[in-house]
């Protein structure tokens, strides 16, 4: 069963009813599901679908020879092969199909390697009248560099002649949490942070098994699909992975600053782990994060900003996996679980937790339902004001999700807590003190995420004010 994407489909979909030639480009991150949604769109659709192998360019062109012929154009009379790509690519608009003229290239870059002239070919076909026909031509790739650094690019022949360009991330909670109907709240938040939003990995566990038993059999068990998925996936597109796992495995266990990352992972140079680091979030499996509330100046300044895993799979294999190794190589994928990542599996969850609550966040604002619209939205760290007992002081803190309005004179101060225990009024009155300096010029709002519900002091404080909103895991998770 084909899960989410929605987005996705309803854009394919406008440009394949539109009523001019289309040439669309579709790219992502390897296993993001740019296939399963393109095999999902041509459901019902005349269409030729190829799939690009790593072959030699002849080779290649042999095989989409016989994909074209194989649909009954008029050249299939009389050639069993074309001679060249700029015939085999301008019989697109010879296939006999009604309507739509449908051609999905998959792994393009593949094409492109075996033959570096085969986007100039096409951009002279488009310019010379594939344009003016009613084609859909789709280029899918995961090689998001050459993507974005060389087929779009300013020097690229192709450069301006797509009529759309989708990048395709991951899914969000909402549409991950669809491939686990049966499970309880907590345990799709738990999964979601095991697995993040990739359909690939999605799809290893099965929903009938408990989280427990899933991920003993689909990511602990030497030989399954998930056992070695980072690693294969590192040395697929990297070289030197012995560093980059050194790397990744630092900022799995917590090490958010450049220096000490460098320093966990043994780089001795930090402009050399910069190198590593942005690679890496090309890849989609790292990220710079900066506060909110930072502007153009900090951002572009590489020292500043934390470093954090946005795959969450990649986080919990190089947590638990990649560091129980030499273990679960012998077998013992029980013992690893139970004494290592089942006491740990629900604090581990706590940042994903954050992450659905942004989410929320997002689907709140997008269904007009916030008290304001904000401009910015995202984690704060700094200096501010911190509750100690009966008095206040200055002192380094974060806020896990901070709104910004326009004109910064609307806040939206929000705090998640994925914890066994209901969310307290000590907590809360924690989470007033902050940023008490802006509160003179601008007007706050409380949103208290809980997994465990509120106590009754907080419930009550609740009910007597307007700027305070309590949303529980079952809120959380019914949203959509």
């Amino acid at each position: 069963m084909f899960i989410g994407r929605k987005q996705e489909l309803q854009f394919l979909e406008e440009q394949y009813n539109s009523r001019h030639g289309q040439l669309v480009v579709l790219y992502g991150r390897r296993r993001v599901g740019k296939t399963e949604t393109l095999r999902e769109f041509c459901k019902g659709k005349q269409h030729v679908f190829y799939s690009c192998r790593e072959v030699s360019d002849q080779l290649q062109l042999r095989s989409f020879s016989a994909k074209m012929l194989r649909e009954g154009i008029p050249a299939a009379k009389y050639v069993n092969e074309f001679s060249d790509w700029e015939t085999a690519l301008r019989c697109v608009a010879d296939l006999p199909y009604n309507g739509k003229k449908l051609l999905i290239i998959d792994e393009f870059p593949y094409m492109c390697k075996g033959n570096g002239s085969i986007p100039s070919i096409l951009q002279t076909l488009w310019d010379e009248g594939l344009k003016d026909q009613n084609v859909m031509i789709v280029l899918c790739g995961s090689a998001m560099s050459f993507i974005e650094k060389e087929l779009l690019s300013e020097k690229n022949p192709l450069y301006g002649r797509a009529t759309g360009i989708y990048k395709m991330e991951a899914m969000g909670y909402y549409d991950a949490a669809k491939f686990f109907p049966n499970y309880s709240d907590r345990d799709k938040i738990i999964a979601y942070a095991i697995l993040g939003g990739i359909p690939h990995y999605l799809c290893q566990f099965e929903p009938e098994l408990s989280l427990d038993d899933n991920i003993k059999k689909h990511i602990l068990t030497k030989g399954c699909a998930l056992y070695s998925e980072a690693e294969f996936l590192l040395r697929q597109e990297l070289r030197e992975t012995p560093l980059y796992n050194s790397i990744i495995e630092a900022v799995a266990l917590g090490s958010t600053k450049l220096n000490d990352i460098s320093t966990k992972s043994l780089v001795e140079d930090t402009s050399k782990t910069s190198v590593y680091l942005k690679n890496l979030i090309e890849l989609e499996i790292i990220a710079r994060e900066c506060s909110v509330d930072d502007g153009i100046k900090e951002r572009a300044n590489t020292n500043r900003g934390l470093y954090r895993l946005t795959d969450n799979f990649f986080r919990f294999w190089y947590a638990f996996v990649f560091t129980n190794y030499s273990e679960l190589e012998s077998g013992d994928a029980e013992g690893v679980y139970e004494y290592t990542i089942k006491p740990s599996l629900h604090e581990f969850a706590s940042a994903a937790f954050e992450d659905v609550c942004r989410e929320y966040m997002r689907e709140m604002q997008r269904a007009n339902q916030l008290p304001f619209r904000y401009k910015s939205m995202g984690r704060w760290w700094g200096r501010t004001t911190v509750r100690r007992r009966d008095s206040t002081e200055m002192k380094k803190t974060e806020i896990d999700l901070l709104a910004v309005s326009a004109k910064h004179d609307q806040y939206l101060v929000g705090e998640c807590k994925f914890k066994g225990r209901p969310f307290t009024y000590g907590e809360y009155l924690d989470t007033l003190a902050k940023l008490s300096a802006q509160k003179e010029k601008a007007v706050f709002f409380y949103y208290l995420f809980s997994e465990s519900g509120f106590d009754e002091r907080l419930t009550a404080e609740a009910e007597k004010r307007d700027d305070l909103r309590l949303i529980d895991l079952a809120e959380i998770v019914a949203l959509k």
